[in-house]
């Protein structure tokens, strides 16, 4: 059975606004999920929930 990790809302926030800021950057909302999931060390699926 895998583990639940909770994060905080503050880092919550923080990592849907890093998505947001970045999104440009990259070549889709997915892309830059991915890349911001891998920089913070969760899911990109856990990440788009």
């Amino acid at each position: 059975m895998s583990k639940v990790r909770k994060y905080s809302r503050e880092t919550r926030e923080r990592a849907v606004r890093l998505v947001w800021d970045t999104r440009r950057e990259h070549s889709s909302e997915w892309a830059a999920t991915e890349s911001i999931a891998a920089k913070i060390g969760c899911t990109t699926e856990t990440l788009r929930k």
